[in-house]
């Protein structure tokens, strides 16, 4: 049963500020950090250890699937030296 406890907050889109802070708290907070989640979650702000975590791990799961090749590279328009589009 889902507790009754969870909040909006849980369930909401992360900011780009947020995502660039999770992302130096990670480099600062390595896996054997005790406490991580916690100190991640007070480096990011307004996010709770278990949002984190679940962030976390869902961005685990993004990369494996990259790395199978389950998740095609987009294609890409790239701009030459000169400008001109290749």
């Amino acid at each position: 049963m889902a507790s009754s406890s969870m909040t909006h907050a849980s369930t909401r889109s992360w900011s780009a500020k947020e995502n660039k802070a999770f992302e130096k708290a990670l480099a600062v907070f390595d896996k054997d950090t005790p406490d991580r989640w916690m100190k991640v979650a007070r480096a990011i702000g307004g996010r709770t250890p278990e949002e984190v975590k679940r962030h976390y791990e869902i961005l685990v799961e993004d990369i494996m699937c990259i790395e199978s090749g389950r998740v095609p590279f987009p294609n890409y328009i790239t701009t030459g030296a000169n400008g001109g589009v290749n």
